[in-house]
């Protein structure tokens, strides 16, 4: 349980995406994505407080992700395209974008291929584009298949299950749709799961999922994520009794 622990929390956004977060909230939130046991993979904050979190982070490893177009999935293409350019300048190596998915429900898949493509086009190498799909919303699995075929073939680096502000979260059907979609894309493309992962039970499922489909030696910080708040917290529970990582 202890090495599951360790695995999870290596590829963990540590996250607040709250209404109430504040620049204090922020900035504790970055102070602990360096625990005794490892850093998480990355902290995703608002766009707000983006270039405090490259400051306090730099040359730590821990990668600062934002959200853009979230939590609404708007679809007006220009102000993405400003504010990802915004969040780049403010040091933000990870866009964590949400498709229009309100369009590809009423079949009008042009525009979510033209966002995320013109996201892609808007991040330079080196810094990653994770696509929420909001799969919640979309709900019917062969949509979820469609906007992850969609989302890999715009270059997305990641797909990313939900913004958790909606009823339903990750889940892990739409998990194993969104896995197999990358496994038969046959490109680099990452999975993160999003929306109430609270445990190691839990965490323990998708990853179980991603050893299944995508084979045991897949899931890392590179190319698997958990968004989430509280599961850091339960992860350094469930290791509290081993010895720190080395430095």
């Amino acid at each position: 349980m202890s090495a599951l622990a360790r695995r999870a929390l290596a590829s963990l956004d540590l996250t607040d995406l709250s209404d109430a977060c504040t620049f204090e909230a922020a900035a504790n939130l970055v102070a602990r994505a360096r625990t005794i046991h490892g850093p998480v993979a990355a902290v995703c904050l608002w766009p707000q407080y983006a270039s405090m979190a490259r400051e306090r982070l730099r040359g730590s490893g821990v990668a600062v992700a934002t959200v853009i177009n979230f939590p609404a999935g708007g679809e007006d293409i220009e102000r993405v395209v400003d504010d990802i350019h915004e969040a780049l300048r403010d040091g933000a190596d990870e866009i964590d974008l949400v498709i229009p998915w309100r369009a590809l429900k009423r079949g009008d898949e042009r525009l979510a291929r033209d966002m995320i493509g013109a996201a892609r086009d808007a991040i330079p190498s080196g810094r990653r584009l994770k696509t929420i799909l909001e799969t919640g919303e979309l709900g019917d699995p062969d949509l979820i298949a469609r906007a992850s075929d969609i989302a890999i073939a715009a270059e997305a680096d990641f797909l990313k299950t939900s913004t958790g502000k909606t009823p339903i979260s990750a889940t892990p059907a739409a998990a194993r749709v969104m896995l197999e979609r990358i496994c038969a894309s046959g490109k680099p493309v990452g999975f993160k799961a999003s929306g109430g992962v609270r445990t190691l039970a839990d965490a323990a499922v998708y990853l179980a999922l991603a050893d299944e489909i995508m084979g045991p030696a897949w899931a890392t910080p590179a190319t698997f994520r958990f968004g989430a708040s509280g599961l850091l917290d339960a992860l350094l529970a469930d290791i509290a009794d081993e010895p720190p990582a080395r430095a």
